[in-house]
């Protein structure tokens, strides 16, 4: 049987700069859930160390957790890379260090990259900035997560910022890209015809929320085979239907 799930799939902790201090683990996923929501993934700059935390918080809440990151490619690009799996997401955040062009972070300038754990408690700090770009272009970035079991998309491409139609004036095709995100629905018809073979791509819709306030209110959803309704169950069946070719 099908059922909605209603999903904010690019969510900011206080371990992104620019994320807000009040965006803990504990309360992203509590806000989450007072605006209905059911499926969530944290997706911090060029890191995945706060999604432990995030799962722990999420299982209290009631929230189907996603671990995922905001890369930013070598051409300045966001893209969103997500994982079904914390291991393999943790394993990916080990690789992309690798990646990373490392200067130290300047708080003052940049803001916190605070690590916490399950109950909110900072246990660390990134000391390295973690909004530059990395080293992979986004053609190199797909493979890359795929390594990790992972899937990827161009993140808000309808902004102008670190957009890949901003910063490459297009939206590349690849094998391995299933989906877009959209900042708004209203411009999902604007994309289909300015790039038709996003038509065979999905759709998502999210919030890229720096700010409580800012984390999407139960409006977008995919519909979901869940027969036991496991929170392992429903995660797989959001990966296996965000890989699977659609028709708009």
């Amino acid at each position: 049987m099908l059922e909605r799930y209603y999903y904010d799939l690019h969510v900011h902790s206080c371990l992104s700069p620019c994320g807000d201090d009040d965006m803990t683990p504990n309360n992203i996923a509590g806000m989450a859930a007072l605006k209905g929501l059911q499926i969530v993934a944290l997706t911090d700059h060029n890191t995945t160390k706060n999604c432990p935390a995030f799962f722990a918080a999420a299982k209290k809440n009631g929230i189907i957790p996603v671990a995922g990151a905001e890369v930013t490619t070598a051409e300045d690009v966001h893209a969103v890379c997500l994982f079904e799996f914390l291991d393999d997401a943790m394993a990916f955040d080990a690789a992309l260090h690798e990646e990373r062009i490392l200067f130290p972070n300047d708080p003052d300038a940049f803001g916190h990259q605070q690590i916490m754990d399950e109950e909110d408690r900072v246990i660390g700090e990134e000391e390295h900035l973690l909004i530059n770009a990395v080293r992979l272009s986004l053609d190199e970035l797909y493979p890359f997560v795929r390594r990790f079991h992972g899937i990827c998309f161009p993140a808000h491409v309808d902004k102008e910022a670190n957009s890949v139609t901003g910063m490459l004036g297009t939206v590349p095709d690849h094998p391995d890209m299933h989906a877009v995100e959209l900042h708004s629905v209203d411009r999902v018809a604007e994309f289909d015809e300015r790039f038709p073979f996003l038509r065979s791509k999905h759709v998502i819709v999210s919030s890229d929320a720096h700010y409580l306030w800012d984390i999407s209110e139960a409006e977008h959803f995919f519909l979901l085979d869940s027969e036991d309704y496991s929170t392992d169950t429903i995660r797989r069946r959001l990966f296996e239907h965000l890989e699977k070719e659609v028709l708009r």
